[in-house]
């Protein structure tokens, strides 16, 4: 005689990415798509997840690869169905807000940092200096805008007129961003697209934020608390590529600690 086997339901199952660190290429930020691609393939594709959640904890980086990220998640939710949450925790500010706003909602905890949605461009002059210690320098070029903002070189109303005319560019893509994917959500606040930043409930309370909540209980209220979670997340470097220099890797890692400084982190 067969003894029937009762039906066993498979547990709800939540694939977790974890994003943190500023965005830039590869060997420039711990953030960039090609290292991020495989991982975002195997959390939406593997064992059929109820939902992807976004562990974000990023200052922001360069605006193509938070484009790319972003337009990535989206691209791979609306093949599978899944639906993603994003989770901030201490900030996702700048390029880290832009690939929060690729999520359906967006959760963060009372003392997050969100927003910044603005674009920087810092850079130094040492044309004293080097005049100081009689040094010329000889630049050459075939195309009158081809050496722009060169340190070296005194800065010219020129040349400040184009980056200022680039910048503004890539805030609107941002603003048509964040506008295109929380749409009624958004508040008329006049300083949310002015790089000023939120916390917390306020941020919720501009729109910028669905709710204050945190990953394992906000994913346990919306699937059960039976759900399961599976990790993943790009491998970090042990040590230094072949081919990149540890002073490279050095300096990669003080511009990631001053992009976090800015928000006081």
């Amino acid at each position: 005689m067969q003894i029937p086997i009762p039906f066993l339901k498979s547990k709800p199952l939540v694939s977790v990415v974890r994003l943190q660190g500023a965005i830039g290429l590869q060997g420039r930020g711990s953030l960039n798509d090609a290292a991020l691609a495989p991982v975002l393939e195997r959390a939406f594709r593997r064992g059929k997840p109820k939902a992807v959640a976004l562990e974000i904890n990023s200052p922001g980086g360069s605006p193509v690869q938070s484009s790319l990220i972003g337009a990535r998640i989206r691209r791979l939710s609306e093949e599978t169905k899944v639906p993603v949450y994003a989770f901030v925790e201490d900030v996702a500010a700048s390029g880290g807000y832009w690939i929060a706003s690729a999520a359906d909602e967006i959760f963060a905890d009372e003392s997050s940092i969100l927003g910044s949605i603005g674009v920087i461009s810092a850079g130094f002059g040492a044309q004293v200096f080097l005049n100081r210690q009689g040094i010329e320098r000889r630049v050459h070029t075939a195309g009158k805008s081809k050496s722009m903002l060169d340190p070296f070189r005194p800065e010219t109303e020129e040349d400040v007129a184009r980056l200022n005319r680039i910048l503004g560019q890539l805030h609107e893509t941002f603003i048509a961003q964040v506008k295109a994917r929380r749409g009624g959500k958004l508040k008329n606040d006049p300083d949310l697209f002015t790089g000023e930043i939120w916390i917390g409930r306020s941020a919720v309370e501009v729109g910028l934020a669905d709710g204050v909540a945190h990953l394992v209980p906000g994913m346990k209220a919306r699937f059960g608390d039976k759900v399961k979670f599976r990790r993943y997340g790009a491998k970090k470097r042990l040590i230094p590529r072949i081919g990149l220099s540890l002073a490279e890797e050095t300096l990669g890692l003080v511009e990631e600690r001053a992009s976090y400084a800015r928000f006081g982190l």
